[in-house]
């Protein structure tokens, strides 16, 4: 069962960043990114790995996702008085994305947990820090290093000219 919503999910992030690609109105883009980080950090979940899925959706799909409007703010890209609500047409592939990843959770919750390791009810910050950058110190540099760029870049396209 678990295979099958990896690959479902796996689809479904691939089709959402393909969307947040080729499309045009900035905002839609920001939206099937977001739902690609989401159903990314379903991915991490499925592979034991929980800390990474919760960075997924706290950095990622949070704060990069803020930065990036931040972003569309500061050029002003459109003018929300001048635009009108979008049609159906323009809603349903991120509605769609969304439920399926809204569908493989509810699966997973249903399902019995037979993979997931005993987690203690107390850990102190040695204990997690250790385990954060024994487990997953390369994954942490990455996305601080990602972090960094987009931070450049946000400062690079806010910059006057």
């Amino acid at each position: 069962m678990e295979q099958i919503i990896f690959y479902i999910l796996s689809s479904v992030v691939v089709v959402a960043t393909l969307f947040a690609i080729t499309e045009r109105h900035p905002v839609h883009a920001i939206v099937y990114l977001a739902t690609s980080f989401c159903g990314l950090a379903v991915i991490f979940f499925l592979l034991l790995a929980p800390l990474a899925a919760v960075f997924e959706v706290i950095i990622y799909a949070g704060a990069i996702m803020v930065l990036f409007l931040f972003v569309i703010m500061m050029l002003d890209l459109g003018h929300p008085e001048k635009v009108t609500r979008p049609p159906f047409r323009d809603w349903w592939p991120a509605l769609l994305l969304s439920l399926v990843i809204v569908v493989s959770c509810a699966v997973l919750a249903g399902s019995p947990v037979g993979g997931m390791p005993e987690v203690p009810l107390h850990i102190d910050i040695r204990e997690f820090a250790a385990s954060l950058f024994r487990n997953y110190g390369v994954a942490v540099e990455i996305i601080s290093l990602q972090l960094l760029f987009a931070l450049v870049g946000a400062l690079y396209l806010g910059r006057r000219k």
